[in-house]
């Protein structure tokens, strides 16, 4: 049988058919910005044999990279960070918030269903003659489901499961950084205890020779003046080391922080170690796409892209007609007494179209906001990618060159050491003064505590390469 289309219907039909083409037209989503070209290899390796590399982050856990540094009391310290660091605590309960509105998502793709109950009296006007008051009871079962035929739902689930990824990605960025910050700040208090050690033994060094050359200036050997020579080099040693303690009071209290402890409640034994003579962890540099696919704020920041892109096809559909079903079955009397009885029974089932005509441009800006978002994100995405190169870059070049003037330090060491021991012996003998004697271990005292600063700078900026590669691989012994 055929249905002569009417100019009624055509008229009607007209306005869902061009609500059906601005949808077709606006249906496409933005495509992805271009890959980073990432070059074979970092420009930092020049030595194949120092560098290994490291696989992508899928193919290698996450390890437990600080242990590679060797300490029992860093790795006490990373276990109690991880458990109640309160930026991982957030960062935790930022993920547990997009798991849930995920799900929040997924359940607006499944049916709907609920019971009610309702009662309601009626009556008419009494001055019209209108009906009598009447009673009527109704309890049921409903039910709806929206039909996703242009695939708004589905998107908007799948911007939620990117969003949960990127928090997802943003906890283990997170939790990265705050073991990165903990060990550079515990290395930092080492290496604060072993330079307050070695300007202790300068200071005690200088008030034994204090007392030496006073005895000798009541003898009448020496002057007054190099007395006051070695006070003042001694008061200056002291300052230096009442400074160091400051300096570790700060290290200590920032690792309470970083531990979720009071401050007030959290000390660290005094501990001395050789910086200088420790060996630093081989880092395995890798290649720049294995690093970007190690780092967790790359991945966190490719996961808000892709997100923002579903959002935008979620803006789309608002051009769209939404179509429901909805279907309810229950009970309906005027009398409490009748209403579960078979004979009051009532069931019905319905569809609902709704077609967009004119909303003043809400849409078309609901578009345009959702297209601005994703360029953000594309902007980002592109500058996430372009600083974790530049910082693995800085990291190869920085340990590049410490390690040179680690080596220029050790020999300007052994130089200072060497003058310190001849200046005192010619000293004994009387054949210098006791100025060229304090010149040379003022020297002395320089240079090692230089070589001191250069190690502690070098694991600092292992530390860093540490972070800037993702973390998580298995330590290599050389």
């Amino acid at each position: 049988m055929e249905f002569p289309v009417t100019k009624p219907l055509l008229s009607r039909l007209l306005p869902l058919a061009a609500a059906l083409v601005l949808a077709g037209c606006a249906a496409a989503l933005p495509p992805l910005p271009a890959a980073t070209d990432t070059p074979p290899q970092f420009k930092e390796q020049r030595d194949p044999a120092r560098w290994t590399v490291a696989p992508a982050a899928e193919a290698q856990p996450r390890g437990e990279w600080w242990k590679a540094f060797g300490d029992p009391v860093l790795d006490d310290l990373v276990a109690r960070a991880d458990a109640h660091n309160t930026d991982v605590a957030q960062a935790g309960a930022r993920l547990a918030q997009a798991r849930a509105l995920l799900r929040g998502a997924q359940a607006d793709r499944a049916p709907q269903i609920g019971v009610g109950a309702q009662a309601a009296r009626n009556a008419g006007a009494a001055t019209t003659g209108g009906p009598a008051p009447a009673t009527l009871l109704q309890t049921g079962v409903n039910l709806s489901y929206e039909l996703d035929l242009f695939g708004r739902l589905a998107r908007a689930q799948d911007a939620a499961a990117l969003d949960a990824q990127q928090r997802e990605a943003l906890l283990q960025s997170t939790r990265l950084l705050v073991q990165a910050e903990l060990a550079q700040t515990y290395l930092a208090l080492r290496a604060t205890d072993t330079e307050r050690a070695l300007v202790q033994d300068t200071a005690r060094a200088y008030g034994d020779t204090l007392r030496l050359t006073q005895r000798r200036f009541e003898a009448g050997d020496v002057a007054e003046l190099d007395v006051i020579r070695i006070q003042t080099d001694l008061a200056a040693t002291e300052a230096e080391a009442f400074a160091l303690e400051r300096q570790r009071s700060a290290l200590e209290n920032a690792l309470a922080v970083l531990v979720g402890a009071p401050a007030s409640g959290f000390t660290l034994p005094t501990r001395t170690a050789d910086n200088t003579a420790r060996e630093l962890p081989v880092i395995p540099a890798g290649v720049p796409a294995s690093v970007l696919a190690r780092r967790p704020d790359v991945a966190a920041a490719q996961a808000q892209l892709l997100a923002a892109q579903a959002r935008v096809g979620v803006a789309q559909t608002a051009w769209f007609p939404s179509v429901s079903l909805t279907a309810a079955a229950g009970f309906a009397s005027p009398e409490l007494g009748d209403l579960f009885k078979w004979s009051a029974r009532a069931w019905g089932v319905g569809a609902l179209l709704a077609v967009p005509l004119f909303d003043g441009g809400r849409r078309d800006a609901g578009v345009q906001s959702a297209q601005a978002q994703f360029d953000a994100s594309a902007a980002q995405y592109r500058g996430q990618v372009l600083n974790a190169l530049r910082e693995v870059e800085d990291q190869l070049a920085a340990l590049r060159l410490l390690d040179e003037q680690a080596q220029a330090q050790g020999r300007a060491v052994n130089a200072a050491q060497r003058a310190s021991a001849i200046a005192e012996t010619r000293y004994r003998n009387g054949l210098v003064s006791q100025l060229e004697l304090l010149d040379a271990r003022r020297n002395e005292l320089a240079n090692r505590r230089q070589a001191q600063r250069v190690a502690a700078t070098q694991q600092q900026a292992t530390v860093q390469l540490i972070r800037a590669l993702g973390g998580g691989w298995e330590v290599a012994a050389r």
